[in-house]
């Protein structure tokens, strides 16, 4: 299986940190948060990587020169000239991703997780989802709404009252976080129609109706978004291996 890692990002919470360096290259106890994605995916047994770059693209290139890759094949998505978001990121990198009837994770960055990834990527074999995207049930502004099947049904933000449905159902709604992480088909890429620069959440909200976006949720699990700074001092005062 092959991993997408979302490293274009401006890592704008983060600054002055990221004045000078990618939000990818920022370090929690020492370590760059693209070597800890990239650990932590190789301990899946995955090694071919996609990584898209766009905030200061060369340095996060010559880090992976440096380090030789991680003994791991990787492929860079250059988003230099645009920022494209996590759905035009994905599908500007499709030439790395597509192969028939295969899947592929999906990892941003800036997430600090002890989440069991093996188990993850088999609960989407296992349910024959074209999506499956990691929860929890945490607080948060953004939610993704799933009936009792855990098939998406709605995106809110709690915070402004917008509200975007993908699918009707009498079934009772269940809210959760997502954690940034997601295990996809490439069958994804026959289904993408949005062009430019555009949100992957859009088009799943799009094409629920007709295919199965579930929910892998791991409440056991520790799910840091690192992109802000509060956030990585916390994250310093987890074990973390």
């Amino acid at each position: 299986m092959k991993a997408m890692i979302f490293a274009a990002g401006l890592g704008t919470r983060l600054r002055p940190l990221t004045n000078k360096k990618p939000k990818a290259l920022v370090e929690i106890n020492g370590i760059t948060m693209l070597e800890l994605v990239i650990n932590k995916l190789k301990k899946a047994g995955i090694c071919d990587f996609v990584i898209n770059v766009h905030h200061f693209s060369e340095q996060i290139i010559d880090f992976l020169k440096d380090n030789r890759n991680f003994n791991s094949n990787i492929y860079i998505s250059d988003e230099s000239n645009m920022l494209l978001e996590t759905g035009g990121g994905l599908y500007k990198a499709a030439k790395y991703l597509s192969s028939d009837n295969e899947d592929f994770i999906v990892y941003n960055v800036d997430i600090f997780s002890d989440i069991n990834i093996n188990n993850l990527i088999n609960f989407h074999k296992k349910n024959n989802s074209l999506v499956t995207l990691a929860v929890q049930n945490i607080k948060s502004s953004r939610q993704l709404l799933f009936d009792k099947k855990n098939y998406l049904c709605q995106w809110q933000n709690i915070s402004t009252g917008e509200k975007k449905i993908a699918r009707n159902t009498n079934s009772k709604l269940n809210a959760f976080a997502f954690s940034g992480i997601h295990v996809i088909n490439n069958k994804i890429f026959e289904l993408i129609t949005e062009t430019g620069k555009f949100s992957i959440i859009d088009t799943y909200l799009r094409i629920a109706k007709n295919y199965k976006i579930s929910a892998y949720i791991h409440n056991s699990s520790f799910c840091i978004d690192i992109g802000s700074y509060k956030n990585i001092l916390k994250a310093q005062k987890i074990p973390y291996n």
